[in-house]
């Protein structure tokens, strides 16, 4: 499969510029490339999980939406022997509407979400929702830990600046800027995000509209260059350990707006 030879060549960039990360998985994937999560994990990566058939929140019930992060999460459970913690949702698709889906996965046990892009988008978006990691509250009084995808604020408006088509598509002096400037004038982690067949110029085309081909396929040959550059020019982590680093300091902002 493609994905596996993709994601070969993403741990091979990975391991040259020691750099570890989160790897949000499919359950169909590691179903069928079992061995593939294996390599991951022991190559020193987080696990989290990306639901099992990469269906569109909204475009189910919740009682789908459950089944499907259940067989998922026990998928990748089973083969990495460990508690999967992280989640993604497939085109970031927890928006106004789906906000429910916050609540099943704390059932299910998950501690950690990355699905909510602060941004306008045809597709997915809460244009108004905050830009750093913070807690989310469930159920009453439990929380998730929400860690959006990055943004940089201007005129009003947050655009997406740290991955997938906006990496390829943006000049990659610009995606360094913004992620510095998130670092240092924000003080805040960057969440940057890449798909495997992102470094995959020779993939087989399929039939779309102008705009999803557009999306999907411009500037393909030069992504692994500028990822590269990228690994090298900042530091990186898994997201439950940049979280746990920002955690401290949200407590600390909380303890410091309650007087105590």
């Amino acid at each position: 499969m493609r994905v596996e030879k993709n994601t070969g060549r993403l741990l091979e960039l990975f391991e040259l510029h020691s750099v570890r990360a989160t790897f949000f998985i499919l359950g169909w994937v590691a179903e069928r490339c079992p061995d593939l999560v294996s390599t991951i994990l022991r190559a020193g990566h987080e696990i989290g999980c990306h639901g099992y058939s990469h269906q569109m929140i909204g475009r189910g019930d919740e009682k789908e939406f459950r089944a499907d992060i259940h067989r998922a999460k026990t998928i990748l459970e089973d083969l990495t022997g460990a508690k999967v913690k992280s989640y993604r949702a497939p085109s970031y698709s927890i928006t106004e509407r789906t906000l429910w889906a916050l609540e099943v996965l704390h059932d299910a046990g998950f501690e950690y979400d990355s699905s909510i892009f602060p941004a306008v988008h045809d597709q997915y978006g809460i244009p108004d929702a905050p830009r750093f990691p913070h807690f989310k509250t469930v159920n009453g009084n439990h929380a998730i830990i929400e860690f959006p995808p990055s943004t940089l604020r201007a005129y009003g408006v947050n655009f997406p600046v740290a991955g997938g088509g906006y990496f390829r598509l943006f000049p990659y002096p610009l995606t360094a800027w913004a992620i510095r400037r998130i670092n240092e004038n924000e003080s805040q982690p960057a969440m940057f995000y890449l798909h495997p067949w992102e470094i995959d110029p020779e993939q087989p085309r399929v039939a779309a509209s102008f705009r999803s081909r557009f999306r999907h396929y411009q500037n393909l040959q030069s992504t692994e260059m500028k990822l590269s550059r990228l690994l090298d020019d900042f530091s990186w982590a898994p997201m439950s350990e940049v979280l746990a680093l920002s955690l401290t300091e949200m407590n600390v902002r909380d303890e410091v707006g309650n007087g105590l």
